[in-house]
């Protein structure tokens, strides 16, 4: 389809689909916030400082895209509701506010909403094709390019964590990153020998299957039986996430995923020196993607669609936009 996307903030615009609303009542705050151009964090920090409080007392369950307009939920204690009319940035607008009675914690939605303009696409009925064939086909859940940094520094940093390098000046958020992008990392590569091997969509004696719906997880012992399941996007294959917690393949599976840390020269053992940030798990290989269209503005056109917490719009809007497709030059990509 190619074209150009991010060349301005309000050419990409998120909207958080949040796991529950607010009650109306109890000790905590939440604020339905409007974000122009800055990350979450940054939000977050300007609350704190806005609201008279300490950063640790502001939440939040997921973190958008800092060049863009994105509307998601914070949490902050219910005493601040006096000081909202102090927030004076205009990078940020809150929109709506409602009391509940638990903190809103990180991981708490369901998922984001995107409304993505495309500049002067080259072909939209190729874009069209391509979202029939990711209806069937499904989504591959790669970790976007933006959980790596710069020439995939983070998890270079990462890495060199596990294996006892210096931890000296990180903090703990920074800590985490590293780590996780190293992770990150390597269930990108399991997931791209899982498509050369022409096995994306096909269930693999030993998988360690995860029901879309519910999150639960088990080992696949008769791909006849799950294939119907996988087929229908009722479950999925599941590619590592290495750490000591994570629940192990069988068969030649789990001997693809031992391969790929001898690669690093590492073993499983070696993720238990993360300590928390690196404790394991597994993310599925393919999603689906029932609600995604296109629609002509003009020159331009506008791409809609909907994806499940912890995926990364990068992974849709390179199978729609194919290589031809980039960000402005202007802004860092997503």
């Amino acid at each position: 389809m190619g074209g150009r996307f991010k060349a301005a903030p309000e050419d990409f615009r998120v909207e958080e689909v949040p796991a529950y609303l607010p009650c109306g009542e109890g000790e905590h705050l939440f604020l339905w916030v409007e974000k122009r151009a800055l990350s979450t964090p940054q939000v977050a920090s300007a609350l704190a400082a806005g609201l008279g409080l300490g950063e640790r007392e502001v939440s939040y369950a997921g973190l958008k895209d800092r060049q863009a307009v994105a509307r998601q939920w914070f949490c902050v204690p219910a005493r601040a509701e006096v000081a909202l009319r102090r927030i004076d940035t205009p990078q940020i607008r809150v929109l709506e506010c409602q009391r509940h009675r638990n903190k809103l914690r990180s991981g708490q939605l369901k998922g984001n909403r995107f409304q993505i303009r495309i500049r002067s696409p080259l072909d939209v009925g190729a874009g069209r094709e391509a979202l029939e064939r990711l209806r069937w086909r499904g989504l591959a859940n790669y970790f976007g390019p933006q959980r790596f940094g710069r020439e995939r520094q983070n998890a270079a940093t990462g890495r060199a964590l596990l294996m006892g390098g210096p931890a000296a000046g990180l903090d703990r958020f920074q800590r985490k990153l590293f780590l996780s992008a190293f992770q990150s990392l390597l269930f990108n590569r399991a997931l791209s020998a899982r498509i050369e091997g022409s096995a994306f969509a096909i269930a693999r004696a030993g998988d360690v299957m995860q029901r879309l719906a519910t999150g639960g997880l088990f080992v696949c012992a008769e791909p006849a039986v799950d294939q119907p399941r996988l087929d229908s996007f009722e479950i999925s294959p599941t590619g590592p996430l290495f750490g000591p917690k994570m629940m192990s393949a069988a068969g030649e599976v789990a001997e693809a995923e031992a391969q790929l840390l001898s690669c690093e020269g590492m073993t499983l053992a070696d993720f238990s020196a993360g300590r928390r940030e690196t404790r394991g798990g597994r993310r599925a290989y393919r999603l689906a993607v029932p609600h995604c269209e296109i629609a002509e503005a003009g020159p331009d056109a506008w791409l809609c669609f909907e994806l499940p917490r912890g995926t990364y719009a990068t992974a849709l809007l390179r199978e729609v936009l194919g290589v031809r497709g980039e960000p402005a030059e202007e802004l860092e990509p997503l």
